[in-house]
């Protein structure tokens, strides 16, 4: 299912407003935009009720947050699991807004999700609970509305059923209501590997402002689930030496390089391949180890005001939503290491969502290599634009990239009368 991202804790939540708050200062924008873009403009409560296999209903409690309609529908991932909460959607669908702001997509931020673990459910259940939340949310969602797409604990199958029961909802078929889908049901192709593909033209374009090649370029991955896995296998290709990778049982490291191809081949279905080696790093330990490039695309939180002094990478590149504390980024900038924020690097997936919605309203369909060409046109544009704007204005490149992402929509609100 979706990459396994933990819930947000509530810093995390606090410390986006705070960076949009003064971004939207900086560009001029007074309180009354902060107010309105501060928490979304929408927030449904549903209940959902499930017959179990066991023949008991039990009822669900799901969100869908809605950030901003200042220019276009809102669009954002669905997540299954214990922990979601509104505050969880509320502040995902204000990062969603910031992506789709910095990529240019004509979207506002979306977010839903359940309370619910479909790891002790069956598949079953997890159909019916699926179709449930679609036939609560029906009247605020649609092509033209607010799109779903997967997220943690869903993917292409759950993105199926919820397209059918949308479908006969309204006695139609309607493809562009929902994003992340199989193929044959139109589905994009390039759409598996789009946040990797994402991170690594991140990597690639942010050491080329910095003078440096990705040939050679040292990086350690911490995370080896569908985006680190994938991300290793890009870099690896292009030419970079995957010196460290780290899943839930630790870390391996290995200066001259591993052997990617084999780790690959012998990662299992949960993405742990180090449980294989004797010798293993703490996680700790592994976001110490030196390298050019360290990439969190795990655990949120990862780098804090206790660890940010043992940090010896050259550069971090953000896979994972929200692995850096504001306060250990800044002092990470202080000390000229570049921080690519996950605003910008993890976008990838968001952008080839848009791409899947537009060939679904225009019903002709693109081949790998077209949405791989359109989405690298999309990153090198957007990360020459915010680290631009960093170094001539001597800001981070999260403060650049949040004042690039919110601003289309303060102008939006602005023109429209709202504020």
């Amino acid at each position: 299912m979706g990459a396994n991202q933990p819930p947000l804790s509530e810093g995390v939540l606090e410390s986006t407003q705070k960076v949009v708050h003064e971004a939207l200062e900086r560009l001029g924008y007074g309180e009354g935009y902060f107010e309105l873009l501060k928490e979304p403009l929408r927030l449904l409560t549903v209940r959902i009720p499930v017959r179990m296999d066991d023949g008991q209903v039990k009822v669900f409690t799901g969100y869908r947050a809605q950030h901003t309609d200042a220019v276009g529908p809102t669009k954002g991932g669905i997540r299954f699991h214990p922990s979601v909460t509104a505050e969880e959607v509320s502040a995902l669908s204000l990062w969603m807004t910031l992506k789709c702001g910095i990529f240019d997509l004509p979207y506002g931020g979306g977010k839903g999700g359940i309370i619910c673990d479909p790891r002790t459910m069956s598949l079953g259940e997890v159909e019916r609970l699926a179709r449930g939340y679609v036939r609560a949310i029906s009247q605020i969602v649609g092509p033209n509305k607010d799109i779903p797409a997967p997220d943690v604990y869903t993917n292409a199958q759950i993105m199926a059923w919820m397209l059918d029961e949308y479908s006969r909802i309204r006695e139609y078929d309607s493809p562009g209501f929902i994003t992340g889908k199989p193929l044959v049901l139109g589905g994009s192709q390039g759409r598996e590997k789009a946040t990797s593909f994402g991170v690594a033209i991140s990597i690639r374009e942010a050491a080329k402002l910095q003078g440096l090649n990705i040939q050679g370029l040292k990086v350690c991955i911490q995370g080896f689930g569908n985006v680190g896995s994938h991300l290793a296998e890009i870099l690896d290709q292009w030419g970079a030496t995957i010196v460290g990778i780290s899943d839930v049982h630790g870390g391996i490291f290995d200066e001259k390089g591993l052997d990617v191809p084999y780790l690959l081949d012998r990662r299992d279905s949960f993405g742990s391949v180090t449980n294989l080696f004797s010798k293993r790093l703490s996680n700790a330990e592994f976001l110490m180890q030196p390298c050019d490039v360290l990439v969190p695309a795990a655990l949120e939180n990862q780098i804090t005001n206790e660890n940010v002094g043992d940090i010896r990478a050259k550069m971090i590149v953000e896979a994972a939503n929200g692995p850096t504390s504001l306060e250990a980024s800044e002092k990470l900038h202080e000390r000229g290491v570049l921080v690519v924020p996950d605003v910008l690097a993890n976008a990838g997936g968001v952008t080839v969502s848009y791409f899947e919605w537009v060939q679904n309203n225009q019903g002709y369909y693109w081949t790998e290599e077209e949405v791989n060409r359109k989405l690298e046109d999309k990153m090198v544009e957007a990360v020459h634009k915010v680290l631009n704007m960093a170094k001539s204005r001597s800001i981070t490149p999260r403060l650049a990239a949040y004042m690039v992402g919110v601003q289309k929509y303060a102008e939006a609100s602005r023109l429209r009368g709202w504020v």
